[in-house]
């Protein structure tokens, strides 16, 4: 039996216990850069896959441009960054510019929700697929940042520590936002939306809520792709890029936070595998660009809940709402009927 004291505080410990090695593993050379590169990749997956997962997996909702949130997190940050404080860009202001990149997409998000959550069915995807089209054609044609040939000037503030915090981060405010009573209504939404509403859930403000709240998520994995690489493109941003999203959300498992650690980071390690076998059969890397469409085919014939679809990990859930805590519940709540049936 583990120690109470470890059983309650056992994984933030192991989480502080990480972040120091985020720091001296890259400084000292410890892990080569391409594994520095491969893991920072793996977390800025997790947060874009959580975010999708919010709308497609917990809401029931099918989204599929979130690239586009992605895309203005990354041009509003790295636009930041270069031209507005471009000497002070640090530790300090770098969050500023991704919570700036992350709230303009949430406001891009607010402005897809209204009208589209104004009708059921099938429209969200349609209106996101525009969307995602429009974002990339609106970018191409504003030559002040790039247009076609992109932007550029960013310096690499996105480090493997500052990857690591974003995560935690993220999945701490997406544990608590699905298990919440605002989630509860969200998950409702998912089950049956006429009955949640009949129930007392506002359907719509639930529903514009979430969506805004994921494209947030998605705006400031944006920010961290784009000062990684230190240069961004519109055709990072393609439906391409919004149909991986779908892959990691559909192989981890829908409704699932732990489905979405698990999606993105093997998902991105096929990718990368894929890469290093292809380049040692001196074949082209754009086979890669098949690995996506195809495993979201086959997902959706052979798995469409994912791995861990409507399943989550025992560590990533509220004390009360794990197994251990909700049979204790039900042996209470037995005793307590025997012990008045018996009063009686």
């Amino acid at each position: 039996m583990m120690h109470p004291v470890l059983k309650r505080w056992g994984l933030p410990l192991i989480l502080i216990l990480i972040f120091p090695l985020t720091i001296v593993l890259p400084a000292t050379g410890l892990i080569n850069p391409y594994i520095d590169l491969v893991l920072k990749y793996i977390g800025i997956n997790i947060i874009l896959t959580i975010s999708l997962n919010l709308v497609n997996g917990y809401m029931g909702e099918f989204s599929v441009g979130h690239a586009g949130f992605m895309a203005i997190g990354a041009y509003v940050s790295s636009l930041l960054t270069v031209l507005v404080f471009p000497d002070q860009a640090g530790p300090f202001l770098f969050p500023v510019a991704l919570l700036a990149g992350g709230a303009i997409a949430g406001l891009a998000g607010l402005g897809i929700a209204i009208p589209s959550f104004r009708t059921r069915g099938d429209y969200l995807a349609i209106v996101t697929l525009a969307f995602n089209m429009i974002i990339k054609s609106v970018l191409e044609n504003l030559d002040i940042i790039g247009g076609p040939r992109g932007f550029l000037g960013m310096d690499k503030l996105t480090t493997l520590w500052w990857v690591y915090l974003w995560v935690i981060a993220v999945v701490f405010l997406a544990r608590n936002f699905v298990f919440s009573n605002f989630g509860r209504g969200v998950l409702s939404i998912r089950e049956d939306e006429i009955a949640s509403g009949l129930v007392g859930v506002n359907t719509r403000q639930v529903k514009v809520l979430t969506f805004v709240f994921s494209a947030f998520l998605a705006g400031i994995a944006g920010g961290l792709f784009a000062h990684e690489l230190q240069f961004i493109n519109p055709r990072s941003f393609t439906i391409l890029k919004s149909t991986e999203m779908l892959v990691m959300v559909y192989l981890g498992g829908i409704g699932s936070l732990g489905g979405s650690i698990l999606g993105a980071t093997v998902f991105t390690l096929i990718l990368e595998g894929l890469r290093t076998v292809l380049q040692q059969l001196g074949i082209s890397q754009e086979w890669r660009l098949v690995v996506a469409p195809l495993m979201l085919i086959l997902l959706m014939l052979f798995r469409p809940r994912g791995i861990m679809g409507l399943r989550e990990f025992p560590f990533l859930m509220p004390r009360s709402e794990r197994p251990e805590a909700l049979l204790e519940h039900k042996r209470r709540f037995i005793a307590a009927q025997a012990e008045k049936g018996g009063g009686s």
